[in-house]
């Protein structure tokens, strides 16, 4: 059984107590609810209270809305919910993953960027400051992941780094100062990504590391937080071949599981080599990497079984509910395992004290919470950050760098973007940061142009009108002066983000002499800025001047065109292969 008086619970008496009394005193129903998190569909009152009567959730991890909303959210399911909850966030870059008017402190890279430590600290104290004020209490955060495959479309800025001693240091910084706030942290993605390139969400994605090579990379970032009191963990849809038949030689390929489903990495090595004693939750159970490995009635018990607690989301409460009640009665869920489970959980409720709480005092007073969100001083740390990481890559074309509208006053700004996204598309849309940049250099003094190219304007075309517009563009003439008599100097500005794509590769429209890919590099100075993703010297290994921004927040806008024009130092510093592990993007 589990030890809740060791790490990471580290319970006295009465907590132990409770969670072995509340335990006792659960029916079956009860039990096996507190195997769900629920991902709500609603913020109503009616909807709520059901959730958490009727199926008798553990936790939830809820849709982003502003703080107000979220607050009002959490009060109704801590007072109607019969045990304590776990209300979690992604804080993965600050407390804006709790609620979207919270401070957006940085992705991991950035952070990273900084090369001071003290910065992944103030990402969690920051995170857990505003996340503690609506009602949050666990984080899915820090992502520990190592960056070992620059193609790898998950991971990408969400990464502290491709070292293992570095990622350990910084992790060790955020849950330090999450932790500040009594928000229970949970390491992701077990057993670790970034090596594959495919994603989760779409298909298989295995960790292919040998046993030796995991336990000197991801096996050393994960035994540094268990044995620092990690107090939970998000295992990820991805399978570790090598350790799974280190412990079940028998297995073949077929066999294979990921670690949501796999005994053998969540039971085998997490609890046994590792002694991690925590609270273990899935991912989430909509991706492919889950689903795809078999029926979801199976998956439900199966990755109980295989040693998570916690199971991520509903597909259908009344069919997820039934199918687990289901495997209980049948045996396919053991109630030993069930009741390990529970313990488990409810020994991190204890952990953070809700057992001591009136129902009432769980979220602090709205208007003291409110007062928390978005303070000034939580914003000047991240436009500090901001000036801080802004990488130079790339300084090959001399006499480029400082700009001034005395050396290039005529500058043509081309938006460059990645393959369409829904799923971005559906969380709400950022200003363009080439836009930004464009109205920022203006105020500066340079006349500047904003290039909307053949595709963007092919949108607002008929389709008629939009194969003459291709017809013609490939068709007329494309003079080298065209561009050498208007412009002085051309900037591009990246923004592709990879979030549940294949890759993170620019998607570069057709062209035929036009500025979209930067192939005019020997006839203007070209400054390549990335805003998002920081490997597209793979893309563009003809660029001589190259400059990873991570972001395109306002404050880092600012930074990046007074680092372009000399007016502060470029002090960021690369945390993975910006080069791409390709010979001809370092020339």
């Amino acid at each position: 059984m589990v030890d809740l008086t060791a790490k990471p619970f580290d319970l006295d008496a009465d907590g132990v107590r409770w969670v072995t009394d509340t335990l006792a005193a659960m029916t079956d129903e009860e039990k096996v609810g507190q195997l769900f998190v629920n991902m709500g569909s609603s913020r109503d009152e009616e909807y709520l209270t059901d959730m958490v009567q009727r199926y008798h959730i553990a936790a939830v991890r809820y849709q982003p809305g502003p703080a107000a909303e979220i607050w009002e959210q959490n009060h109704i399911l801590q007072t109607k919910s019969k045990i304590p909850m776990l209300i979690a966030a992604n804080t993965e870059a600050g407390g804006n993953g709790a609620a979207p008017d919270g401070t957006y402190v940085g992705w991991e890279i950035k952070i990273a960027a900084t090369a001071d430590k003290k910065y992944a600290y103030e990402l969690g104290r920051i995170s857990g400051i505003e996340a503690a004020a609506i009602g949050c209490n666990w984080s899915f955060a820090p992502i520990v992941d190592l960056y070992r495959n620059w193609r790898n479309p998950i991971v990408s800025v969400r990464t502290w780094s491709a070292d293992p001693d570095q990622t350990l240091e910084l992790s060790l910084e955020y849950m330090r100062g999450i932790m500040e706030s009594n928000i229970m942290p949970a390491a992701k993605h077990w057993p670790g990504d970034g090596i594959d390139e495919r994603d989760q969400h779409l298909s298989s994605a295995p960790n292919w590391y040998s046993c030796e090579e995991w336990d000197a990379t991801f096996g050393k970032v994960y035994q540094g937080l268990i044995d620092a009191g990690l107090p939970s963990m998000m295992a990820g849809h991805i399978a570790l071949p090598s350790y799974q038949k280190h412990f079940n030689p028998d297995m073949t390929d077929e066999d294979m599981l990921p670690a949501t489903l796999s005994r053998e990495i969540t039971t085998d090595l997490l609890r046994g080599k590792l002694g991690f004693n925590g609270v273990v939750v899935t991912d989430a159970s909509h991706m492919v990497g889950m689903t795809g490995a078999m029926r979801r009635r199976d998956l439900l018990p199966t990755a109980i079984m295989a040693g998570c607690d916690l199971f991520l989301f509903f597909n259908d409460p009344d069919e997820d509910f039934g199918w687990m009640m289901e495997a209980l009665q049948d045996g396919r869920l053991t109630r030993e395992r069930l009741d390990e489970a529970i313990t488990r959980t409810l020994g991190l409720k204890a952990k953070i004290g809700l057992h001591k709480l009136a129902k009432d005092d769980i979220l602090p007073p709205k208007d003291e919470a409110l007062s928390r969100i978005a303070r000034p001083e939580f914003q000047a740390v991240a436009a500090e950050v901001s000036d801080r990481a802004v990488t130079l890559v790339k300084n090959k074309d001399a006499g480029v760098l400082p700009l001034s509208p005395a050396k290039f006053k005529r500058v043509l700004v081309v938006p460059i973007k990645g393959p369409k996204n829904p799923m971005a598309h559906g969380m709400g849309s950022k200003a363009s940061g080439a836009k930004k940049i464009a109205d920022e250099l203006a105020a500066r003094g340079y006349e500047v142009e904003l290039y909307e190219s053949l595709t963007d304007r092919m949108d607002h075309m008929t389709a008629e009108e939009a194969a003459d517009l291709v017809k013609s563009a490939y068709q007329n003439k494309s003079p080298i002066a065209a561009l050498t008599d208007n412009y002085d100097m051309v900037l591009s500005v990246a923004e592709v983000n990879g979030l549940m794509q294949p890759t993170e590769r620019i998607y570069w429209p057709a062209s035929k002499g036009t500025p979209d890919i930067p192939w005019y590099v020997h006839e203007l100075p070209v400054v390549f800025v990335s805003l998002a993703c920081p490997y597209h010297l793979a893309d563009v290994p003809q660029v001589k001047t190259f400059v990873n921004a991570y972001d395109n927040a306002d404050h880092t806008i600012l930074a990046v065109i007074d680092k372009l024009e000399g007016r502060s130092e470029f002090t960021g510093v690369a945390s993975t292969d910006v080069f791409c592990g390709l010979r001809d993007t370092v020339l």
